[in-house]
C-alpha cells in the first residue's frame, strides 16, 4: 500500500526518480508521485506528461499480466484431448483432503506424481500426508480448549493446513499449465469411503475433529 504522506516528505529530486522510465517503483507510487510534483509546481510538458501515463499504464498492465500468470498457475489445466494424461484434479484432492483427512488426498497427489514421474515429489507427499495427520491430531488435542464455546472453528483452519500444503506441493511439482483429463472419481470415492468407515467407527478418535466425524456422530446418537 502506498502512503501518500511518505511520499510528500521526498525531495523533488527523489521524486523525480519515480517518473523516470525504467523504474521499479508500483504504478500508484509513480502516480502519485507524478500529482505531488505538479502540486509544487513543476511544469511537465505535455509530452511528459504522456510518456508518464504511458509509464503507470504499462505498470498496471504488467501486475495484471501478472496476477493472471499467478492465477493460471494455481488453476486446473483440465481439457478434453484424449491424448493428454489423465490425473485427478486438484479440486478432488482438495475437498478429499478437507472432509476425510490429508491421507487420501495425499494418495491421489501421490499417484498423479507418479504418473508424472516425480518420484521424490511422490514420495516426500505421501510422507507429509500421513506426518501431518498424526501431526494434526498432536496440535488439536495439545493447544485447542474444545469445552468452550467460540464463533470460531480451530480444528477447521487446523484441517485445512494440511489441504493447503497438499495443494501447495501439486502446484510446486507438477509441470506449469499442465493440460490435463480429469481421472475417474470412482477410486477417490472408494479411498474416502473406506476413510468414511473409518470414521464411523471413530478408528483411535484419530478422526475426531473432521465435519464428518461429527455428522456420522450425530446421526449414532
Amino acid at each position: 500500500m502506498v502512503n501518500r504522506s511518505v511520499l510528500r516528505k521526498l525531495s523533488d529530486s527523489e521524486l523525480e526518480k519515480y517518473v523516470q522510465e525504467g523504474n521499479r517503483f508500483v504504478p500508484e507510487a509513480v502516480q502519485m508521485a507524478f500529482e505531488i510534483l505538479e502540486e509544487r509546481g513543476r511544469v511537465f510538458s505535455e509530452q511528459k506528461k504522456a510518456a508518464v501515463l504511458q509509464l503507470i499504464q504499462r505498470k498496471k498492465d504488467a501486475e495484471e499480466a501478472k496476477r493472471t500468470e499467478e492465477a493460471e498457475v494455481w488453476r486446473d489445466h483440465i481439457t478434453e484431448d484424449p491424448d493428454a494424461i489423465k490425473l485427478y484434479s486438484r479440486s478432488t484432492i482438495f475437498v478429499s483432503s478437507i472432509l476425510f483427512s490429508p491421507i487420501p488426498g495425499a494418495i491421489l497427489l501421490f499417484l498423479n506424481l507418479i504418473k508424472l514421474k516425480k518420484y521424490l515429489a511422490a514420495f516426500f507427499t505421501l510422507v507429509f500426508g500421513f506426518l501431518f495427520f498424526v501431526f494434526q491430531k498432536y496440535v488439536l488435542i495439545s493447544h485447542f480448549d474444545f469445552g468452550t464455546t467460540s464463533r470460531y472453528s480451530p480444528e477447521i483452519g487446523v484441517l485445512s493446513v494440511g489441504a493447503l500444503g497438499l495443494l501447495v506441493i501439486s502446484v510446486l511439482a507438477t509441470p506449469k499449465k499442465l493440460p490435463y483429463r480429469a481421472e475417474s472419481y470412482v477410486f477417490p470415492v472408494i479411498l474416502c469411503a473406506a476413510t468414511a468407515v473409518l470414521m464411523y467407527f471413530n478408528f483411535q478418535e484419530w478422526f475426531s475433529y473432521y465435519p464428518l466425524s461429527t455428522v456420522i456422530r450425530l446421526f449414532r446418537s
